[in-house]
């Protein structure tokens, strides 16, 4: 018995450099982390973090205190036997869901609590969340979800058929955690950054490693960005990718028409084209700038918005990120659903890949997915204490137990 005693709501919020973090919409940002810290009779600490760009995390952590209650002085391990039931009924709390639903503040907390459950568990478990996963049993990890409102596309009975299909065939794909798990690079092109600043960068990723990279566009101007992006596609030849993120600066016609300008340059993929909430939207972008796939994900904040994206083929990329859905397990719902559609899924990587370089090692090894690559921000990689590692362009495999969350 291992029971949950105690725990912390923190309000961490650190500084970048001069542009570091910018883009077309979110100028000087901020990076915070709303932290859940539980403490167990065992002696043992769960950290679970939901991300923010600084203002307003205060709020997210007054939200941790209100739905917190319901898991304190449980067992962890019997609490995980049915988290997918526990979670639920904190979203469903009928005094507090009206706040969002699913959405907002409030789902910001239930993650960070989420993650912190998962961190805790996996850490009286003596394994990296990665190694968890793959050790539960199909049904094992159906209990973790909220199937809720999926019923139309996904049962927990038709979760555990996809997680029952891929068993057999895992062992092909154990040699990612050899190998390491492709990253590319979101530092080199912030929006605020020089175009020498920029070029200069993307040579030096390309030194490191890198066979991918992200640039922000979203001028005012859309000359402007297409001569930034012209200009890093002649620096690093036609083989490197490269990938163009707007975060949602453009309207609809403006998207269709800027896009395909950029085509040209051979793009694996346009993030965030347009305000992430407009699914109808994101359809008609995908359809007309098609075949350079649509990504979105920092901003889609719950299961049932990823639902509609598929169902409309609004999106290309999944970039689901645990730290804006309910945590580690509404993610795993998303991993799950998007097997069933022509999507590839590559996480969002606002926490710094801490939790998503594990992530992704499930996807591929338990679901399937395609390996592909997985961002890298490092400008908080110093506030880990057990930050992920890159070594010539690729995520070691972590042997730390938990999710490495946890903050110096």
């Amino acid at each position: 018995m291992s029971n949950i005693s105690s725990h912390r709501a923190l309000d961490r919020r650190f500084d970048l450099e001069q542009g570091a973090g910018s883009d077309a919409v979110h100028v000087d940002p901020q990076y915070g982390y709303a932290v859940t810290e539980l403490f167990s009779d065992s002696g043992k600490k769960g950290t679970g973090i939901a991300y923010t760009l600084g203002g307003g995390t205060n709020l997210i952590c007054e939200a941790i205190e209100l739905l917190i209650q319901p898991i304190l002085g449980r067992d962890i391990e019997e609490l995980m036997q049915d988290f997918g039931r526990v979670q639920k009924s904190i979203a469903e709390h009928p005094a507090i869901r009206w706040l969002g639903p699913h959405k907002g503040v409030i789902h910001s907390a239930l993650a960070s609590i989420t993650i912190a459950c998962f961190d805790l568990w996996a850490k009286e478990r003596k394994q990296p969340l990665w190694k968890l996963l793959l050790s539960l049993e199909s049904a094992e990890i159906v209990s973790l979800i909220d199937f809720s409102y999926l019923e139309d596309l996904l049962t927990a009975d038709q979760a555990m058929e996809i997680l029952d299909s891929k068993r057999d065939t895992r062992h092909e794909r154990l040699g990612i955690l050899d190998e390491g798990y492709p990253g590319y690079d979101t530092s080199v092109g912030w929006f605020q950054y020089s175009n020498d600043q920029i070029r200069d960068n993307a040579l030096k990723a390309v030194e490191a490693g890198f066979q991918a990279m992200k640039l922000k566009v979203g001028s005012s101007d859309p000359r402007k960005d297409i001569s930034r992006i012209g200009m890093i596609r002649e620096a690093v030849g036609p083989d490197v990718k490269i990938m163009v993120d707007a975060n949602q600066a453009w309207s609809v016609p403006t998207a269709i028409e800027v896009c395909l300008e950029l085509s040209q340059f051979n793009l694996s993929w346009v993030e965030e084209p347009t305000q992430p909430d407009d699914v109808l939207g994101h359809a008609k972008i995908a359809s007309a700038i098609h075949p350079v796939p649509v990504a979105i994900g920092e901003c889609v904040s719950n299961r049932i918005m990823w639902k509609n994206f598929l169902q409309a083929k609004a999106v290309g990329i999944v970039q689901a990120d645990c730290t804006r859905l309910a945590g580690i397990s509404e993610y795993l719902a998303v991993s799950i659903l998007a097997t069933q559609f022509p999507v590839k899924v590559i996480p969002h990587v606002g926490d710094m890949g801490q939790i998503h370089q594990q992530l992704v090692l499930f996807n591929h090894i338990a679901l399937a997915h395609e390996k592909l690559f997985l961002e890298h921000i490092p400008h908080l990689r110093d506030y880990f204490v057990h930050p992920a590692t890159i070594e010539n362009g690729c995520y070691v495999t972590t042997d730390v137990a938990g999710c490495s969350t946890d903050l110096v």
